[in-house]
């Protein structure tokens, strides 16, 4: 027996490499592949070794995939990167008696230097978020405190003007008890002046 091949899924690691961002920065990037044989004899005659085939065609698809993107991309398109490494091995399945299931990044790691300044940028945001939101909060103060000071001035008037409606509509009950009195007593008077006697 020239070749015996395990039929079960496989995970093969995808040692370290370098790859150049569009804006240049240099990144180590590893991943593992998961693929199963599918057909032994494509496997045992189609490719040398097909796991060491596999793995040059992760690495230089993964090193495609991220020249064409910006450092800040990368970290956020792993699933993007991934996918373009299943296509293109996806391709050889039936040469190379393989299925793909998935290939997974593990690490993407960029040089100290660049770790320390995207970390400054990281405080730096951070610390604009702050400011804005403490700016945001005392603009929100000032006007509370300029809505308070309106309503109390609102209520205020609103008391003046019932106080004094209050007061007028006192004095005309005022007033007009004090014409009916007057008036009863002129009444009296007539009816004491005009009686006999």
């Amino acid at each position: 027996v020239k070749y015996t091949h395990d039929l079960r899924e496989q995970a093969i690691p995808v040692e370290p490499q370098e790859c150049f961002t569009e804006d240049n920065v240099r990144v180590e990037v590893d991943g593992v592949i998961y693929l199963s044989v599918t057909n032994p004899v494509n496997a045992s005659y189609g490719v040398t070794d097909f796991r060491r085939a596999a793995i040059q065609l992760a690495q230089t698809t993964t090193r495609s995939v991220i020249g064409r993107m910006e450092l800040d991309t990368t970290f956020q398109e792993r699933a993007a990167i991934s996918r373009a490494v299943v296509e293109v091995l996806s391709e050889v399945e039936q040469t190379w008696g393989l299925k793909v299931h998935r290939y997974e990044i593990k690490n993407i790691d960029p040089p100290r230097t660049v770790q320390k300044a995207m970390e400054r940028q990281m405080t730096a945001e951070r610390e604009r978020r702050a400011t804005v939101a403490r700016s945001e909060g005392k603009q929100q103060s000032t006007v509370n405190d300029a809505e308070g000071e309106k309503q109390e001035l609102i209520n205020q008037s609103e008391g003046e003007k019932q106080r004094r409606i209050n007061e007028a509509e006192g004095q005309a009950k005022e007033i007009e008890a004090l014409a009916d009195a007057t008036a009863e007593a002129i009444e009296r008077v007539a009816q004491a002046v005009s009686a006999p006697g």
